[in-house]
């Protein structure tokens, strides 16, 4: 079904996560792609495995973030395998040109939720490189404890979510935030910088960006 209620990163049954960025240029082409990508997974049978697809936008209209969770591995290889040309094919059709640097698949490691009750304004998503799927994990375990470590709660900040790939050593976070305006606030204030939670010495960042949800389709 449709929603647009932010993703349950913590639903059970979850074992494989797909994150796939997708170069679009510009905000109407995030919403023709959004709703054409969301269009083809409604008229299509959906493979089994698949649990949700949840689609967020950057505020400069150059990107499509799209959060994929399947039970496993393998039901995502079936659906690669077999399906997938089906559905991306209305897409290219309505939105040609999407540059996709490609999807890495990622398990969720593990993370801290301040406030079920507050629904997220927006996310900053922070993606880094580690030289090995063994050190992406160490970096994953030491800013965690950090984390947790903080003596009082960082104002304006839900919760955060660690994700690591064993495949290619890259680790990505997903934070909720109240508003733009309480991120912009913690950041500015130097209540919450990565730098302060862990040491970058051990990965090398690749990107820090801030998205806002779009929608979704949600196996119920």
């Amino acid at each position: 079904m449709r929603s647009f209620t932010p993703p349950d990163i913590t639903r059970a049954g979850v074992g494989t996560i797909l994150i796939s960025p997708w170069l679009v240029g510009s905000a109407e082409r995030q919403r023709a792609a959004i709703t054409a990508t969301l269009d083809a997974w409604e008229n299509n049978p959906w493979p089994e495995g698949f649990i949700s697809l949840n689609c967020f936008v950057s505020g400069d209209g150059s990107t499509v973030l799209n959060y994929a969770q399947w039970s496993c591995d393998e039901a995502h290889h079936a659906f690669v395998r077999d399906a997938r040309p089906r559905l991306v094919r209305p897409i290219d059709e309505a939105v040609p040109g999407i540059t996709r640097p490609g999807v890495v698949r990622y398990r969720l490691y593990g993370g801290g939720i301040a406030s079920k009750s507050v629904t997220p304004g927006c996310f900053v998503f922070v993606d880094a490189q580690a030289d090995s799927a063994l050190q992406a994990r160490a970096w994953v375990d030491e800013a965690f404890a950090a984390l947790r470590s903080q003596d009082e709660p960082v104002p304006g900040l839900i919760a955060t979510h660690f994700h690591w790939s064993e495949q290619s050593s890259r680790v990505f976070t997903y934070t909720e935030w109240t508003s733009v305006r309480d991120q912009v606030a913690a950041t500015a204030n130097q209540l919450f910088s990565w730098r302060q939670v862990c040491d970058f010495s051990r990965v090398k960042p690749i990107s820090v960006n801030r998205f806002h949800y779009h929608s979704s389709v949600v196996r119920a």
